[in-house]
């Protein structure tokens, strides 16, 4: 069932940017301890195809993306990278070195198989702020990967954040369960998160992502004020069957229809 909200006329004529996250590709890389396949290579033809950033993200486990790779990109992407890290010192000394365009902090457990859920930024504004102000003195943008939650908005604003990424999980696995009702009811969340963000700080920068895919993402680009979505997972599953070039534009199709 499809799922869709309000939006204004003037929301519908902002479309917001689709930035790729290309971990996967140094996922089936890693499986086999080979140089191949390439996450520049994807990289770069994920920018040719109309991808408006590139996300990697580079975790304390080196489960994909290398430290190689972080470097390589910096000099060589078209677009803005966006490098996903935890808030340690080892990757703030990286990220000061490299100088991406944006940073986006997220929280990391060695156990999960993917980022299950937002930085909890209200329980560590003090600490988080510091390295909030860290990263931009280094004219680095910085992003907080959020639960779409009042409490965590606020504490992302208090510590300085040019942008936050709103977790959008369990809209995705509420319609992966067929849960019309819970996918709703996260949609809405969604939709009030990104209204409160507004309303504290209009110049918040305001992205989305994690788990979404052709199928349920264009309810997430029609709400008013998202600027960027981050997608990952889905849009390199699609390439195994319709190749890279091909999934950077149904997603951005699918965004946009």
């Amino acid at each position: 069932m499809s799922i869709s909200v309000s939006t204004s006329s003037e929301s519908s004529s902002k479309k917001p940017l689709l930035g790729v996250n290309i971990d996967h590709v140094a996922t089936l890389r890693q499986a086999r301890g080979v140089s191949y396949p390439s996450p520049l290579a994807a990289a770069l033809l994920c920018e040719k195809a109309g991808a408006d950033g590139i996300t990697i993200h580079l975790r304390e486990d080196r489960r994909h993306i290398q430290d190689a790779d972080v470097y390589e990109m910096a000099g060589q992407l078209s677009t803005r990278m966006n490098l996903e890290m935890a808030a340690t010192d080892e990757m703030l000394a990286i990220a000061c070195e490299v100088k991406p365009f944006w940073v986006c902090l997220v929280p990391e457990k060695r156990a999960e198989l993917t980022t299950e859920g937002g930085l909890d930024v209200a329980g560590q504004v003090t600490s988080l702020k510091e390295y909030v102000h860290k990263l931009q003195a280094s004219n680095i943008k910085v992003s907080l990967f959020i639960d779409p939650d009042d409490k965590q908005i606020a504490a992302a604003i208090e510590c300085g954040a040019d942008a936050v990424e709103l977790h959008t999980g369990a809209y995705a696995e509420a319609g992966l369960a067929n849960d019309t009702d819970a996918q709703l009811a996260e949609l809405k969340r969604i939709e009030q998160a990104v209204a409160t963000a507004q309303s504290i700080d209009d110049k918040l920068l305001i992205n989305a992502g994690h788990g979404l895919t052709c199928d349920n993402v264009n309810a997430i680009a029609k709400i008013d004020g998202i600027y960027e979505l981050n997608i990952g997972h889905a849009l390199i599953a699609d390439a195994v069957f319709v190749g890279l070039e091909s999934a950077v534009t149904m997603m951005k199709e699918a965004m946009h229809k």
